[in-house]
């Protein structure tokens, strides 16, 4: 049977490693907020820990009552890590109110009445609650994505709760035989070191969530326009070719917008990039006011947009772009002094069969009526209309129509 010295030396071991490793992350990713309450915890965890080893060489009142209330507010730290996590605020008077009333019941049943299986029920009340709080948040998705570490640090966190119950349960029925404040029987032993393994699966879990997070935003980048925030080509084309395969499945149409800005060179030109590059920012603010849930707004590059309209016919895409081209009216006629106006062409068209799962014929489509309305005088938006087809089985190709234009 591990003595109770032994099994302390273990646990500051297993934290100082802990901490060691959430230092090194917190050093790599500084905005890496959750990293700084794990590491806070895994260094109070082990300060707890060393103090309640000198349980045996000293009065223990101080080591249990101190080394308790660190240990319970470790834990406290280490689910306020888990709820910055997930970008919630945390409550550090909660956290506190926890730790103090732990430690007042642990210095109830320690100076008025020494009742060492009160304060096993105690500390694994002060230790579970954090948890319990927690739990919904690692059971539930962030921004629509299940964390696989989440899931993990969940499993963990069932399974703490119940060697708590076990361990407190047990030593108020005296199952294992007597344990005191230096010597614990075999059962309580065994319950520690589970404890201790599942401190280490719990942080391994976090770690998991890190780099799932870390990988997201990684993916997330690479289809992000740097300048505007919006989409970019590449992600335009992952959608474009996920609305053409579902249309083609279900026969439902969708919409295409391609944009271009009105003399754009003359703006750069005149002005500078970084004024051309401002109105690149103003224009996606004003469309995206315009969008509705669902529409993916992307710039394939210079002053070319394109917008995405699920489930859309080509008469509700001729009216988006209405709406995006009189906010932009709109803000023109509002510009005074320095401010410069944006004018923009819009092209719509529509998906059909002869599309297919070729999201480049929808583009062609729509370049040809953005074409179009360049041609009529820009400022405003125009529809593709394919010529009639030489014959009802033969459709005029996207190369034939444009010679029609």
């Amino acid at each position: 049977m591990l003595s109770v010295p032994t099994l302390w030396t273990v646990i500051v071991i297993n934290f100082l490693a802990l901490g060691l490793i959430w230092a090194y992350v917190v050093r790599s990713y500084p905005k890496f907020e959750a990293a700084r309450y794990w590491t806070a915890a895994a260094v109070l965890a082990a300060t707890g820990s060393g103090i309640s080893m000198l349980r045996d060489v000293m009065d223990m009142r101080f080591p249990l009552i101190a080394g308790g209330g660190l240990m319970i507010f470790s834990s406290c730290l280490t689910c306020m890590g888990v709820t910055r996590f997930y970008h919630k605020p945390v409550s550090w008077l909660t956290a506190i109110a926890i730790s103090l009333l732990s430690s007042a019941g642990l210095t109830l049943f320690l100076v008025v009445v020494d009742d060492m299986p009160a304060r096993v029920l105690i500390y694994s009340i002060g230790q579970s609650t954090p948890i319990l709080m927690a739990l919904p948040l690692l059971l539930g998705k962030q921004d629509g994505r299940e964390n696989p570490g989440a899931r993990l640090a969940a499993i963990v966190a069932f399974l703490v709760l119940g060697v708590h119950v076990v361990r407190s349960g047990s030593a108020m029925v005296g199952l294992g035989g007597g344990i005191t404040a230096i010597n614990f029987n075999g059962l309580q032993a065994a319950l520690i070191l589970a404890l201790v393994f599942l401190a280490m699966a719990w942080n391994f879990g976090c770690l998991l969530m890190a780099i799932e997070r870390l990988r997201n935003e990684v993916a997330d980048l690479a289809l992000l326009d740097d300048l505007t925030g919006v989409a970019n080509r590449r992600h335009l084309l992952q959608r474009l070719t996920e609305e053409c395969a579902r249309s083609e499945r279900s026969g439902e149409p969708f919409s295409l917008l391609v944009i271009d800005l009105d003399g754009f060179k003359i703006i750069n030109d005149t002005h500078g990039h970084a004024a051309g590059d401002a109105c690149l920012q103003h224009f996606t603010l004003m469309a995206q006011t315009r969008l509705r849930p669902g529409d993916l707004l992307a710039r394939t590059g210079g002053d070319e947009f394109c917008i995405v309209l699920p489930a859309s016919s080509l008469r509700e895409g001729a009216s988006i772009a209405r709406r995006v081209i009189e906010v932009c009216r709109q803000d023109a006629a509002a510009c005074t002094g320095n401010d410069i106006p944006i004018a923009i062409s819009i092209g719509v068209a529509e998906w059909d069969r002869s599309v297919g799962q070729f999201p480049d014929r929808l583009i062609a489509h729509a370049d040809h009526a953005l074409y179009a309305a360049k041609k009529n005088g820009k400022n405003d938006f125009a529809v593709y209309d394919p010529a009639p087809p030489l014959s009802p089985e033969q459709p005029v190709p996207v190369e034939a129509a444009r010679k029609f234009a």
